[in-house]
């Protein structure tokens, strides 16, 4: 056995995806999985679970699968993580656990995100489902969002027997699960309905088209429903732009609706009545995980499409995979590149952009090298369809209309790192609220100590 090197795992052509809809990494079969169980060390000191935002409990999960045990492996990671089909497919492992793998100093890491991943496909698959609690303690909390924050938490707070209710301002649960990530990365039905209803089997109710701030404000949940805690997991779905000439035209959008409209509303099915602009070709603008979402989307549906990006390769913020199955699909990367106008024909549609060559100067504070504009170097590029993907804000509805509820100067929720408490008492909020946009895997971890939070409060209270 070749103990230096992951099993590979087992995906689509390039060629057959790059046209459909269906998950690209097909996952590992058991005895894949049994085989790379088989090169985990064990450590005593695990180093991988000090890079877990959530703490499971990796050698002892992984060890259960090199025994063939797929139930226990399922439920020591159950005890951590609320949504592990989930975190399995879309969770940034080299830079966590997998980056602090023993293993990977003299080889390859221990694939742990795909053995995290079968392990939730298998138990999903033998009907295997959390256990409810017995009884509830009679304190309700309300949970604001549905997405991987508001659902850890309320995962987290149903099992330590609180009565816990999520509303959710869509018509469907999952937040960014649902409408961010693409099907090809992570499959809505198969996976993540099947995670989210884990959830309300330990008794969580879920509120849908219920947008706090409109339909109820925070404080009427507090002083007229009856909530003795309200956790605010509501995300970062404000899209940023550039603010160049041209940027309001038909043809333009943010990541945002793109992704939003694809898959949440299904526009990419041909039989379902929301339309998605089927662009030729289509230029997205940004370097991060939800461009290469959007660019893969796009090509799918039929365009040549390219990655327009002000830094280089090594500066780009996606995760390699991403960057690599994006590539290995056709997608063009045109680096050091950046827009400066948008061109509209005389309908008010695009019809190209005008982009000017970078150089990378000296390091900014995210310690990445800045961007220096070429002068004279500007260049048109003929397209019909922009997709801006510069990132997101929170959206200022339940900040503005929850009294004494502090923001920062980017609009973000002010709160306590290690258990979620806001300047309003009695009010905790985590994930990309607070953060910023940030991963899956970083919500959940704030979703999880805010639940504690919660807990210690309610007990002190």
């Amino acid at each position: 056995m070749d103990v230096l090197h992951k099993v590979p795992v087992r995906e689509q052509e390039a060629a057959a995806r790059a046209r459909n809809f269906a998950e690209v990494c097909l996952g590992y079969n058991e005895e894949e999985a049994v085989a790379e169980a088989e090169r985990c060390l064990n450590c005593k000191n695990a180093q991988c679970v000090k890079g877990c935002p959530v703490a499971i409990d990796i050698p002892a999960f992984i060890n259960e699968v090199k025994n063939r045990n797929f139930k226990k492996a399922y439920e020591i990671i159950s005890e951590s993580s609320a949504l592990p089909a989930v975190c399995g497919r879309v969770c940034p492992q080299e830079s966590q656990c997998e980056g602090k793998c023993i293993r990977g100093i003299k080889g390859e890491p221990v694939s742990i995100g795909k053995l995290e991943r079968f392990v939730a496909d298998w138990a999903r698959e033998h009907g295997i489902t959390p256990k409810k609690p017995e009884k509830t303690n009679g304190h309700k909390v309300a949970v604001i969002g549905s997405g991987p924050a508001g659902l850890t938490c309320a995962g987290d707070l149903a099992r330590m027997g609180y009565e816990v209710t999520i509303f959710e301002a869509l018509h469907e649960a999952g937040g960014v699960l649902i409408y961010g990530i693409p099907e090809f990365r992570l499959p809505k039905e198969d996976v993540v309905a099947k995670e989210v209803e884990n959830v309300k089997a330990l008794g969580v109710k879920i509120e849908t088209n219920v947008v706090i701030g409109k339909s109820v404000t925070v404080d009427e949940l507090m002083d007229e429903e009856g909530f003795e805690a309200v956790f605010i997991g509501s995300g970062a779905g404000l899209p940023r732009f550039m603010g160049i000439p041209g940027e309001q035209a038909n043809g333009v959008f943010s990541a945002n609706e793109f992704l939003t409209r694809n898959n949440l509303m299904k526009a990419f099915k041909e039989e379902y009545d929301t339309p998605i602009m089927r662009g030729k070709k289509v230029a997205v603008v940004g370097g991060g995980n939800v461009a290469m979402d959007a660019a893969r989307t796009a090509l799918r549906l039929g365009a040549e499409v390219h990655i327009v990006y002000r830094r280089s390769e090594e500066e780009l913020p996606a995760r390699v995979e991403e960057v690599h199955h994006a590539k290995e699909e056709g997608i063009i990367f045109d680096l050091l590149t950046n827009p400066v106008e948008i061109h509209v024909d005389e309908n008010g549609w695009v019809k190209g952009m005008t982009c000017i060559r970078m150089e990378l100067g000296e390091p900014d504070e995210s310690g990445r090298r800045s961007p220096v504009e070429i002068k004279g170097s500007e260049f048109d590029i003929e397209l019909d369809t922009v997709i801006m993907s510069l990132g997101t804000s929170p959206n200022p509805l339940i900040s503005s209309t929850t009294k004494g509820l502090d923001i920062n100067r980017r609009k973000c929720i002010v709160a306590k790192e290690e258990s979620g408490a806001t300047s309003k008492p009695g009010v905790f909020a985590g994930g990309d609220a607070v953060t910023g946009a940030a991963t899956v895997i970083l919500a959940m971890g704030a979703g999880k100590a805010a639940a504690q939070g919660i807990h210690e409060y309610l007990s002190n209270k």
